[in-house]
């Protein structure tokens, strides 16, 4: 085998061995330390774009949320309002499970959606019934939240179907 096609194999091996899934562990020494019962308790705004697999920004939203605790559980009511005019609206039923793990629910996710905290940051894994053109689709969600100084929290959450992209959505999130 030649030299030159030796390097570049042993490049290529090296990138895809650097290619490894970022952890919420990674983050446990970080601040300020992200508490989702806390950080959403009460009233909060979000403005979002929604961006295709070639980066264009389809979809321009803001997001007012009322979060309350009720029964030891985070509802978080999610009052959603498109460039376009149109509205939608998601409640969110979320369970600590303990100190580092959440549990969420609601109409449009299928299943439950699993959290795991550490730090300043919050990953979340669900599958939504998300609606496309006569009908829904089913897609999955990596869910990246990052708690930032003076309340900001930054979140950016990947699309995919059968681990193919689609989309990503990008989130700021400021408590008044």
């Amino acid at each position: 085998m030649n030299k030159s096609l030796l390097t570049l194999l042993s490049l290529i091996l090296f990138n895809l061995s650097g290619c490894t899934n970022m952890t919420t562990e990674q983050y446990k020494n970080t601040t300020p330390r992200l508490i989702l019962e806390d950080y959403f308790l009460g009233q909060t705004r979000a403005w979002g774009i929604f961006q295709n697999r070639s980066g264009y920004v389809e979809k321009q939203f803001t997001v007012d949320i009322l979060g309350k605790m009720v029964d030891g559980e985070l509802i978080l009511e999610e009052d959603f309002t498109y460039s376009d005019g149109t509205k939608d609206r998601r409640v969110w039923t979320i369970k600590k499970i303990d100190d580092n793990n959440y549990e969420g629910r609601a109409a449009d996710v299928i299943g439950h959606a699993t959290g795991k905290a550490y730090g300043n940051s919050l990953n979340w894994a669900y599958t939504l019934d998300l609606p496309y053109k006569d009908g829904t689709v089913k897609v999955q969600f990596d869910d990246w939240m990052f708690l930032q100084e003076d309340g900001v929290l930054i979140n950016r959450a990947k699309m995919t179907k059968f681990g193919v992209f689609l989309g990503e959505v990008t989130l700021t999130f400021k408590t008044p």
